[in-house]
């Protein structure tokens, strides 16, 4: 019934519908119907559980196949439902704006990142089509939504264009979308004198300070800025050598939290979750290259081999949010496979101290709370024997240490993570960030922690300790390809130690997280030489704690670090006599 009315209402030429063909009535009806099925499946995609692999695929596959069918029919009928219906451009921009936005919950459901080149393509689209163009010059009496509405939907749309294209690294077009998005919101809040202007106004501010967080840019001859890329690319990970013995585990999840008071963030990004995310994944390629019907919205044509680890990002979670998150992956990890942890939060410290110090008695890293938090600082409200509520205690994590555990924890109490306890005799490291940064590094943290950098891209976090902000492209070249046999020798001493905890060579065998312990031993190894780093808090620490003398002060990966130096001219910076180590 609802069909036949608005087929009624979209007709053209009232007083002469009786001379329409019945071919071109039913032309409308089944639009109409395709898009009301579209609009309600889509509609329903908010009710789906966030968690869990499986329960959602059937009905994304649902979504998609209603809005490729949708999609097709307005591109074989457009003359008869631009006469007929009065099809405006806007709506067609509306269409490709869902398949957008399907494509990319579709790779924050799967990881996939081949799905995000599939989400531009159709923003690209509408932008390259001006299919918003006449929004803001549409007759309020002809439009079927009033002014305002329709002009929050085309900013929206910047905003999520604006989202792919940072996670594709595409900054150039970020500063013209930003730039287009900020006259579009002038033009918008002259026009409508709405409540939401603050609001449209902090996104833009967000976007802006979000493109500027990287702290050392890379240039080319032209002066022009070189964007880098930092996903795990083909031949970036040091090839095991023949007859390594390494664990066949294989990264399988991780959960991505960001809690950090202050920290820049957009779009429930923080720029450590955003950093984080990236070193998780590889270089997307296109998927349309790898189908046998390019152009398609079929998503069950994905690659054969799932080339990532599943991600949830949790941005700002309470403790129940994120344990059942952690619940959910807990139960559906497969066999051999990692559940990978990344906390990026601020510290919360125990207020007593008690005869025994167990699990909970360290403290831990701040959970998501809308009381009790005033100013960034948590208010004590409890007794001293009480521990603190909205918080992730290492005690919390114990029961997860049933299956394979990898831990990161960058926070100014990660070292309450230390005093682990490994019950269950499961592979099981943490990753921990310094407690503590020279005052000339604390400055930064709004624009992401040196740490997670570390991990992300180790020759962006080793100019930003030397003090360099930009760097020509010849010799951010050559120091990455000098970094690369760096990361072998890293792998070399690792798999060769005689003392290394097991752990660390079970997860040796998958390729991100070897990475990622090889960027570690660099990052420490590093704050361990520099100057600036006096204190012992200032260091990176793990569990279980790596052979030092094999790893982070190693006299091979030391004299690397001050080559490195040399060739950046910043060698004063670093001790060349590791005697004087000794001091601090």
């Amino acid at each position: 019934m609802r069909s036949k009315r608005k087929e009624s209402e979209g007709m053209t030429g009232v007083g002469a519908e009786d001379d329409i063909p019945l071919s071109e009535r039913k032309t409308v009806t089944d639009f109409c119907y395709l898009l009301d099925k579209s609009k309600q499946l889509f509609n329903g995609l908010r009710d789906l559980p966030q968690y869990g692999h499986k329960q959602w695929q059937s009905y994304f596959g649902r979504t998609f196949d209603v809005y490729t069918k949708l999609w097709k029919f307005q591109q074989q009928h457009r003359q008869v439902l631009d006469n007929r219906y009065g099809l405006k451009r806007w709506q067609i921009g509306e269409v490709a704006s869902k398949i957008g936005q399907l494509y990319y919950h579709y790779y924050l459901r799967t990881s996939e990142t081949s799905y995000l080149n599939e989400a531009f393509s159709f923003y690209s689209a509408i932008r390259q089509r001006s299919y918003y163009y006449q929004v803001n010059k549409e007759d309020r009496c002809l439009c079927p939504l009033p002014g305002p509405e329709l002009v929050v939907k085309k900013l929206r749309y910047y905003a999520r264009y604006i989202v792919v294209c940072l996670l594709l690294n595409k900054m150039d077009l970020v500063k013209v979308l930003v730039k287009e998005l900020s006259e579009e919101i002038e033009d918008y809040t002259q026009r409508f004198n709405t409540e939401d202007q603050l609001e449209w106004n902090l996104v833009l501010q967000e976007v802006a300070a979000f493109v500027e967080a990287d702290p050392v840019i890379v240039l080319n001859d032209e002066n022009a800025v070189v964007i880098t890329s930092n996903r795990l690319q083909e031949g970036g990970v040091p090839q095991l050598e023949q007859g390594m013995v390494v664990g066949q585990l294989t990264l399988s999840d991780a959960l991505v939290v960001g809690n950090c008071n202050n920290q820049v963030k957009f779009s429930e990004l923080t720029v450590d979750m955003f950093r984080m995310l990236q070193a998780l994944e590889r270089e997307p390629v296109n998927l349309a290259t790898q189908m046998t019907k390019p152009g398609t919205l079929e998503p069950s044509e994905k690659p054969a081999k799932r080339e990532n680890p599943h991600k949830y990002l949790l941005y700002k979670p309470t403790f129940s949010q994120l344990y059942s998150f952690l619940s959910a992956s807990f139960k559906e990890l497969p066999a051999n496979s990692v559940l990978l942890v990344y906390l990026s939060a601020t510290g919360v410290f125990p207020t007593g101290h008690t005869d025994y110090e167990g699990p909970y008695d360290f403290g831990g890293v701040l959970t998501n709370t809308n009381r009790d938090v005033i100013n960034g600082e948590t208010v004590q409200k409890r007794s001293q024997a009480q521990k603190e509520m909205h918080c992730l205690h290492p005690g919390d994590l114990f029961p997860f240490t049933r299956k394979p555990l990898f831990v990161i924890v960058d926070s100014s109490n990660s070292s309450a993570y230390k005093n682990f306890s490994n019950l269950f005799g499961q592979p099981l490291v943490c990753l921990l960030s310094p407690t503590v940064y020279p005052k000339s590094m604390q400055d930064q943290s709004q624009r992401g922690s040196l740490f997670t950098l570390f991990l992300y891209s180790p020759l962006m976090a080793f100019l930003s300790v030397c003090g360099l902000s930009s760097m020509r492209q010849g010799l951010w070249e050559k120091a990455l390809e000098f970094l690369h046999r760096v990361y072998g020798d890293i792998g070399q001493m690792i798999t060769r130690s005689h003392t290394i905890d097991q752990a660390f060579l079970q997860f040796y065998g998958d390729e991100f997280l070897r990475l990622l312990l090889i960027r570690f031993v660099f990052c420490s190894a590093t704050l361990r030489l520099h100057k600036l780093f006096r204190e012992s808090r200032s260091f990176p620490e793990s569990y279980p704690q790596l052979p030092k003398q094999d790893t982070v002060e190693s006299s091979l990966l030391q004299r690397h670090i001050l080559e490195l130096a040399a060739m950046l001219e910043v060698q004063n910076l670093f001790y060349d006599n590791t005697l004087s180590l000794d001091d601090y």
